[in-house]
């Protein structure tokens, strides 16, 4: 009997039902756990399960699987994002505490698009490689939210805990489902923890925040209490303590979980120490601070990894300052903001003391926070925690089986074995030789099933509209030319003259400008979508003193913008 043979081309979003059995045979399988690339290997799934996983010579392929082949591809444990939270878009408008808004953008229209597009984030995960995601405080909402997540299939295993047991209380957050709860002694602290515990958390965040003038041990006993609560009730315990004087009194009093690097200072070889023996987790999040930072100077050199696969949306709102006179004085910020910074030369420092001492290290991305986009910024931190001096086999471990362990989970996550539920991603390049194999994904798999970026992520014709603004802002040209065809034609709607053919043409036009023009930027003064066109009013500066307006009608066909006619 012939085995079928699905090609990477053709792939659907899932196998069906009747595919029990999958085999992905003769691929270099990247084993982290023994550190090795181990050739020629047959990994043997059956529903969300691997049965096994060895030599194609030894491991039989079962007659009635289907074959995904795996010939000169690498196949690597799915990735674990251990730093996220689904209560913020990423968008410009997610914490008003930080940049206050409001007056233009509703913090609850933020909130409100967060949960009408939250199965389009869960996609956006899987289509980036990311089977498992942990969000390390929000609202009780959360719990809600782990339940919708674990019981779909395109979204990753996602687990939670709720409100922040917090010594600080930031303002303008919602305060019906507050995601952020300030307790003001060691029974609230304990009271809070309990409160959480019917809706069965999988850990207990802490915000451990010092006011300024305070001692770091001014609040250690609310701290103390929340942890010896926590751990009573069989739950691990993450904390928010970026100074290195209240991460180490968190780690002292038994955090199990550092959810963010030590930024003020250089971690000393106690520091080191306690954390290895303590077996505590070290997430690193470094640019999370930076997200803010290019936001407040509406500098926004989006990779073009990020312009394809974040919510075009959310991150289009990222650069809106520009056409908000008033709202916040960006240019001036630039005087005192610089990207990167000293706390980023720490934190890049520590983390790699860390993964020296033997530290238990994860990849989190903090992904929600202004500037920092869920699932798409994974790769950029992976690539920042190259830059601090990990090797690129100590990230592969970091973003899969590190996390598992640091959050208890490794039984059946973060390695390919025999008895391990079945998350996978199948890559094209190797990974071990160049990181940014991991911005293209061949597919994902999660808990068995099979999924591609454009069954995940369906292109529509505003989706498409949106990400050549995006790209245009950013000067991305190769992103910005994406979304068009290769015979695009631009024509003058007015006199009906073809201005523009090709890509190549494009690329002639827009290169020169977006070189020449630094604060170039598009407003989309309104827009209109019927069918497949999309007709957008935009408001166009940094070419001229005045801005330019125009009505641009994109015309789409087979998923990419085949003609464009403005009227200036």
């Amino acid at each position: 009997m012939k085995r079928p043979c699905l090609l990477l081309a053709a792939l659907g979003l899932t196998m069906s039902a009747a595919a029990q059995t999958i085999c992905i045979a003769h691929v270099n399988m990247i084993d982290v756990k023994k550190n090795v690339t181990l050739p020629d290997q047959n990994v043997i799934i059956t529903k969300d399960r691997i049965v096994a996983a060895g030599p194609g010579n030894k491991v039989k392929i079962p007659a009635d699987a289907t074959v995904i082949d795996g010939t000169g591809k690498y196949l690597m444990p799915g990735m674990t994002d251990a730093h996220i939270h689904f209560f913020q878009s990423g968008g410009l408008y997610t914490r008003p505490d930080a940049i206050n808004l409001t007056k233009y953008y509703p913090y609850q229209q933020d909130q409100d698009y967060v949960k009408t597009h939250l199965s389009d984030l869960m996609a956006r995960y899987l289509a980036c490689g990311i089977t498992s995601v942990i969000d390390v405080g929000g609202p009780m909402a959360n719990f809600n939210i782990r339940d919708k997540a674990n019981s779909e299939a395109a979204a990753p295993a996602t687990w939670v805990t709720g409100p922040l047991v917090s010594t600080y209380l930031p303002p303008r957050l919602d305060e019906k489902d507050p995601p952020i709860v300030k307790v003001t002694s060691p029974e609230e602290a304990k009271a809070q923890v309990r409160k959480e515990l019917p809706y069965k958390p999988d850990f207990i965040k802490i915000w451990y925040i010092v006011y300024s003038g305070h001692k770091a041990d001014s609040t250690l006993p609310i701290v103390k209490a929340a942890i010896l609560e926590s751990h009573a009730n069989g739950l691990k315990v993450a904390v928010h303590a970026t100074q290195l004087a209240t991460a180490k009194l968190a780690v002292e009093a038994g955090a199990d979980i550092l959810v963010h690097s030590v930024d003020d200072e250089v971690m000393d070889a106690g520091m080191l120490q306690l954390l290895k023996q303590k077996h505590v987790l070290y997430i690193p999040t470094l640019r999370v601070m930076d997200g803010y930072y290019r936001a407040m100077i509406q500098q926004q050199p989006f990779t073009t990894h990020e312009l394809a696969y974040s919510d075009p949306f959310m991150l289009g709102t990222l650069t809106d300052l520009q056409h908000m006179p008033g709202a916040y004085d960006y240019k001036t910020a630039r005087k005192s903001i610089q990207v990167p910074n000293r706390g980023d030369t720490i934190m890049a420092t520590n983390l790699r003391l860390a993964q020296e001492a033997g530290v238990l290290v994860a990849a989190g991305t903090d992904a929600g926070n202004i500037g920092t986009m869920h699932a798409s910024s994974l790769l950029e931190d992976l690539l920042a925690m190259q830059k601090a001096g990990l090797s690129n086999r100590e990230i592969i471990r970091d973003v899969t089986l590190n996390a598992a362990i640091g959050f208890g989970k490794e039984k059946d996550y973060g390695s390919i074995e025999k008895g391990k539920i079945a998350d996978l991603v199948l890559l094209t390049q190797d990974p071990l030789e160049d990181l940014q194999a991991l911005g293209n994904i061949a597919m994902t798999i999660h808990n068995g099933q099979v999924f591609t970026k454009e069954k995940l992520l369906p292109v529509t014709p505003e989706i498409l509209a949106q990400q050549q603004l995006n790209a245009y802002n950013a000067r991305n040209l190769e992103a910005f030319l994406a979304p068009f065809s290769d015979s695009v034609k631009i024509y003058d709607q007015t006199s009906g003259r073809l201005l523009l053919q090709g890509k190549d043409a494009m690329r002639k036009s827009y290169g020169p400008l977006f070189q020449a023009a630094p604060e170039l930027h598009c407003q989309v003064v309104k827009r209109i979508v019927s069918g497949n066109t999309v007709v957008d009013e935009e408001s166009v500066t940094g070419m001229k003193d005045k801005a330019l307006t125009a009505v641009v009608i994109y015309t789409i066909d087979h998923d990419k913008i085949v003609k464009v006619a403005m009227a200036l």
